[in-house]
């Protein structure tokens, strides 16, 4: 029986996921943590996400012996350095890292906000490669002197299982350096960074999304307990990989709650927001995936019911026993600083504390801020022009807390459906593996698959 494998790089973790290719049943799983960071600097080695990598493969034991197909998605924006050799010249930096802050400020105005979004579908901060690359180049010249590879997570992993440096549109396009209407890099762009002029022929090839990257190496397969003759996808970015694992038709919409929290839509056209509030990312289809991020998600309420001495499930048990409004109490969850809207030194503040305010005051409040954000990034999509009017997903670890569930529902007026799915990000690896595999299209695939089916949340 044939399978393919889905490889979810995360900030936290690696997930396998290995599936039929005929039927989309999972096979096996295996999942290996990767080393904890704290923003501001924010920074993992990438020879740790390889050991993860191969770890989650040996717990799939025998199954992994029948693997077709691989694909790797991986934590976007993340920015990795190689030596002429091929080896990681410093641990890389994440999307969560915000010391290139005031470097994403000088980009913005040395071309301006409207030239941005124009040029990139979306304005730089601290989050972007582009950022990162520019910090680099003036906090740590001496290493910006030896790159000779620059690449994102999911890049340096299928580097790692091919031999060869490539990327795909969706993770491309949030870089800050590639035009997603036009599918090339900006040079110009890249000249902003300064430091050397050879910046464009370090990047990896853009491939299209049914593009292979190769075939394993032998090295690799031996690592990973694979054949030999393994056909590795493109790989992509996490958020376009679940969009993928979801089924998203154009006008789809999903929230995600996660480490941070994420709301975007398929579409069918590019976008370009000045404001910055929306990235304007391709896709794994061909297609468009403007998309919100904010920094603070559940991390905010286990910060709380930390506090307050509360587990989890009593947390979300109070949260619902308080009323919309939360009688009046009011969280900014910005405790990590925050990207949308860009205060990357701000800080979390709760409002309308009286005497009389319960904890379940606090628990409703922590959830609502953390949604209202998201929600505030749902009217972004839609002033940017993007179609949001079909179904509302909600995924992520956040999609299991009954508080979160519901809370989403009413705040949105509408119904959400919360699919069946745990790992959406490393199934949409599935369905690109097994697009290469078949040659079927991502549609085909998600149908046979069953893929986006769930419960659905009715407002109250």
């Amino acid at each position: 029986m044939p399978l393919v494998a889905g490889v979810d790089s995360s900030t936290q973790s690696t997930k396998v996921e290995l599936r039929d290719v005929e039927s989309g049943s999972v096979i096996a799983t295996g999942r290996a943590s990767h080393p904890p960071t704290s923003p501001p600097r924010s920074e993992q080695n990438p020879r740790s996400w390889w050991q993860a990598l191969v770890d989650s493969f040996e717990q799939t034991g025998d199954a992994r012996r029948d693997v077709v197909a691989v694909s790797v998605a991986g934590q976007q924006h993340g920015l990795v350095l190689l030596d002429a050799v091929g080896e990681p010249l410093r641990d890389a930096k994440l999307w969560n890292d915000t010391e290139s802050a005031s470097v994403a400020s000088g980009l913005v105005d040395a071309l301006g906000a409207d030239a941005w979004a124009a040029a990139c579908g979306s304005v730089p901060v601290a989050s972007f490669t582009i950022t990162k690359l520019a910090w680099i180049v003036e906090m740590e010249p001496s290493i910006a002197r030896q790159i000779s590879w620059i690449g994102l997570p999911h890049d340096y992993l299928t580097y790692r299982l091919t031999g060869s440096h490539v990327t795909d549109r969706g993770d491309a396009s949030g870089t800050g350096w590639f035009d997603p209407a036009t599918a090339e890099y900006r040079g110009d762009l890249l000249a902003l960074v300064g430091g050397r002029d050879d910046w464009i022929d370090l990047l990896p090839t853009v491939l299209g999304p049914s593009e292979p990257a190769g075939t394993i190496t032998d090295a690799a397969a031996a690592a990973l307990g694979l054949r030999a003759d393994v056909t590795v996808a493109a790989g992509t970015g996490d958020n376009m990989a679940a969009a993928l694992g979801l089924g998203l038709e154009p006008g789809d919409v999903v929230m995600s709650l996660g480490t941070s929290g994420t709301v975007y839509a398929s579409s069918r056209s590019p976008t370009a927001d000045p404001s910055g509030a929306v990235a304007g990312f391709c896709d794994a289809t061909g297609r468009y995936l403007p998309l919100v991020c904010t920094l603070n998600a559940t991390k905010v309420t286990d910060s709380v019911s930390r506090w307050t001495g509360m587990d989890q499930a009593s947390f979300a048990s109070a949260a619902l026993a308080a009323p919309p409004g939360a009688n009046g109490v009011r969280l900014h969850p910005y405790f990590d600083g925050e990207r949308t809207p860009n205060l990357p030194d701000a800080t979390g503040t709760f409002e309308g504390l009286r005497n009389s305010t319960a904890v379940s005051d606090l628990a409703r409040a922590a959830h609502e801020g953390v949604v209202g954000g998201l929600l505030h990034g749902l009217d972004a999509l839609r002033s940017a022009g993007a179609s949001v009017d079909g179904r509302l997903s909600l995924i992520g670890g956040g999609a299991k807390s009954p508080a979160y569930r519901q809370i989403a529902a009413d705040l949105h007026g509408r119904p959400i459906r919360v699919p069946h799915l745990d790992e959406t990000v490393a199934t949409g690896a599935c369905v690109q593996a097994a697009i290469v595999d078949t040659d079927d299209s991502p549609e085909s695939v998600a149908s046979v698959w069953g893929l986006g089916a769930g419960v659905d949340i009715d407002p109250t």
